[in-house]
């Protein structure tokens, strides 16, 4: 029997998207190859925003309400912004880094999903800088000759695409998950017992119209 097909449509500039994230990571863990998740882009900010001293002091605010987020899902550690960086500008330039690092493996695109959620919620640092996101890049062991990847405008299409597709299958925000083939995205970070459940009856549905 194929894998079920699982869509997420996420940001890195959204507390919710790690959670959701980091419980879907436990759920493929279970399911195994019974399981195949594609990360799509949705953009919470798709244009640049000014950096001002105003801006600072509402992000900084904005982070506090990151406690609550951690209190929902503990696996993921939060904590409010420190030091001088930031505020993040907008959506694109991770989402550009992530997919250029997915270009190279799944594994390597896992591991730079991974680095930026924890940089940007846990260390303070500002994912939209470039100079951030290549230290991203060589942290998670990538060579700086395959940076330039996040250069080509063939992703930034796609990144809008997905943004694109994810609205018009009724996301209103993320995360939201859908199973391929289905048009309905569910919108919110779910308890992992849902999205659990959700698959594991999508699975038996599909072994029992073999």
């Amino acid at each position: 029997m194929p894998p079920l097909e699982v869509i997420v449509y996420s940001d890195f500039l959204c507390p919710w998207c790690w959670n959701a994230a980091t419980r879907l990571g436990s759920v493929a863990a279970q399911l195994g190859e019974a399981l195949t998740i594609e990360w799509r882009s949705y953009l919470l900010r798709p244009h640049p925003r000014p950096r001002t001293p105003e801006a600072m002091v509402r992000f900084r605010a904005y982070t506090q309400g990151w406690q609550r987020v951690a209190e929902d899902e503990p696996r993921a550690p939060f904590r409010s912004w420190q030091g001088d960086a930031g505020p993040p500008t907008h959506s694109l330039p991770p989402h550009r880094v992530a997919k250029a690092a997915a270009t190279l493996g799944a594994d390597a695109g896992r591991a730079m999903r991974e680095r930026l959620f924890r940089a940007y919620f846990v260390e303070s640092r500002d994912i939209t800088d470039g100079e951030t996101l290549r230290a991203l890049w060589r942290e998670v062991g990538l060579a700086d000759a395959d940076f330039a990847r996040h250069e080509d405008p063939e992703l930034t299409r796609r990144i809008l695409a997905e943004h694109d597709e994810a609205q018009a299958c009724g996301a209103t925000g993320v995360p939201a998950v859908r199973l391929a083939g289905q048009p309905f995205a569910l919108v919110g970070a779910q308890p992992e017992a849902t999205y659990l459940r959700w698959f594991r009856r999508a699975l038996d549905d599909s072994a029992g119209g073999r």
